[in-house]
């Protein structure tokens, strides 16, 4: 069982409160690495979550001045990098990644709370410079009302950031459903806001427990006014469909199918490097790292002998040790679908230049899946079609300009992308041409705080990030006066 200085309670929050409710059942987290049991949690449902609704719209009669939030987003930001080592500990026991990656995860995290703090005086009333009608207009930026965050998994820190910081900035209280495979790391989080700020009771909320019951009972309650989730676009598609009767806003960051577009022209060493950095952060677990590498055919078994000369140098093992490149895979089912997809190229002709193809996962823990490079893959294979959500590269060919964006675009989603070339004037006819929310030009980095993050076509609706991610939790109140 986990022992942590964070980890007082193990139980949900609602309304200033720790508290099981009327919980009838477990969660039991384990720790993926060694399939050792951390915790025990009371699994919350659709009675937990109507008393957390109605704490945090008491809260929402009660506005809070700009300052105040600003107040807040900056001490969660101290609070946070205070306790970087034990929140990353937690978060690598759940979640399997290297302790060093977890802990820049929390760094990460503090930064949208900076932001969101430096940024919030774009949310101050705004006087209309015309003067319409003869009459002064002012536009005031008002709470979105009561909000249900829903996060994943594979960052069970670094989403609640993007979407709190934005809330708190906005004066939107929240009722906050994490993942039930990594629970502890969102439970450490509000351990400090309890303990380190003067919330009113009610501005943060925490739900734990079966995601069909928890997230339909905030679909449904019409004291939600806005969800803003992450996950997988077959459910961001349900949330959409139940939010309808109700016309509640909704704010969703969903699947990917990323591009990696390598032109002959490009340093190559610098696109392998990327490529490593991008790909294989949480063991290749996150929507916007590579899913599908494009490479110019005059230069793809050269960039791929590279590619697999790096990959056979990582260190897969418990993330908690040191030297340790890739963790776990959080399940069974990840470790098997990777291994699906590899065997499916295998099948129709592609070859592997690195890693292995490994018997299926019978456990659901200890899922080390080696990490591997194909070459040779072709439309038409699972690789290409779907996202793999592991430590897999697989390496396509392209001809020229038009070919690469063909293939790039050809997919449901719109996340991410990446572009490597010398050539500025290729690069952005390709860029504009791309349908992805975010588009790496030269480098495999993602999202940052400061800039606004989002899908295009089925990959989502609206922005976390920059201040576009702050007026996603504010609705827009114009009054005019002679």
């Amino acid at each position: 069982m986990i022992n942590s200085p964070l980890l007082p309670h193990l139980q949900g929050y609602i309304a200033g409160r720790w508290t099981a409710g009327s919980a009838k059942g477990e969660i039991v987290v384990i720790n993926p690495a060694d399939g050792s049991e951390l915790a025990r949690i009371p699994a919350m449902g659709a009675a937990e979550t109507e008393d957390a609704v109605a704490a945090a719209n008491q809260a929402l009669n009660q506005p809070i001045d700009l300052e105040t939030r600003r107040r807040w987003l900056k001490r969660i930001a101290e609070v946070l990098l205070e306790n970087k080592e034990e929140l990353g500990r937690i978060l690598t026991l759940e979640h399997g990644k290297p302790w060093p990656e977890a802990q820049v995860e929390v760094e990460y995290s503090a930064g949208f709370f900076s932001y969101a703090a430096e940024a919030l005086d774009v949310l101050k009333p705004r006087v209309l410079a015309q003067r319409p009608r003869n009459m002064t207009w002012t536009v005031y930026y008002r709470p979105v009302g009561v909000s249900a965050l829903i996060t994943p998994w594979n960052f069970p820190l670094g989403m609640i950031a993007k979407k709190l910081a934005a809330s708190l900035a906005g004066g939107s209280p929240a009722v906050i459903k994490p993942s039930s495979k990594t629970p502890l790391t969102m439970i450490a989080l509000f351990t400090l806001l309890e303990r380190e700020l003067d919330l009113p009771r009610g501005m943060v909320n925490l739900v734990i427990g079966p995601a069909g019951e928890i997230g339909n009972a905030l679909c449904d309650h019409p004291g939600v006014h806005m969800i803003s989730f992450t996950g997988s676009t077959e459910t961001g598609r349900e949330l959409m469909a139940r939010c309808a009767a109700q016309v509640k806003k909704v704010a969703l960051e969903l699947g990917g199918n990323a591009p990696f577009i390598v032109f002959a022209d490009a340093d190559l060493d610098l696109a392998a490097d990327q490529l490593m950095a991008n790909k294989f952060r949480g063991a290749g677990q996150t929507c916007v790292c590579a899913n599908r590498i494009l490479v110019q055919r005059d230069v793809l078994d050269a960039f791929g002998e590279k590619v697999a000369e790096r990959v056979r140098r990582l260190k897969v093992g418990d993330g908690m040790q040191p030297g340790v490149d890739i963790g776990p895979l959080i399940d069974r089912n990840g470790f098997n679908k990777v291994r699906r997809h590899v065997e499916d190229a295998l099948n129709k002709g592609a070859r592997l230049l690195a890693g292995e193809l490994p018997a299926p996962a019978e456990q659901d823990w200890g899922c080390f899946y080696p990490p591997s490079v194909l070459t040779g893959v072709q439309p038409g294979m699972l690789v290409q079609r779907e996202e793999t959500f592991g430590p897999l590269v697989p390496l396509m060919p392209f001809d020229d300009e038009a070919d690469a964006v063909r293939i790039a675009n050809d997919t449901e989603f719109g996340l991410a992308a990446y572009v490597f070339t010398a050539d500025d004037e290729l690069a952005q006819r390709v860029i504009a041409r791309l349908r992805f929310g975010h588009v790496g030009y030269n480098t495999g980095t993602g999202p940052t705080p400061e800039a606004p993050f989002g899908g295009m076509k089925q990959s989502g609706i609206g922005r976390e990030g920059g201040i576009e991610g702050l007026f996603e939790f504010v609705e827009p109140q114009t009054v005019p006066k002679p």
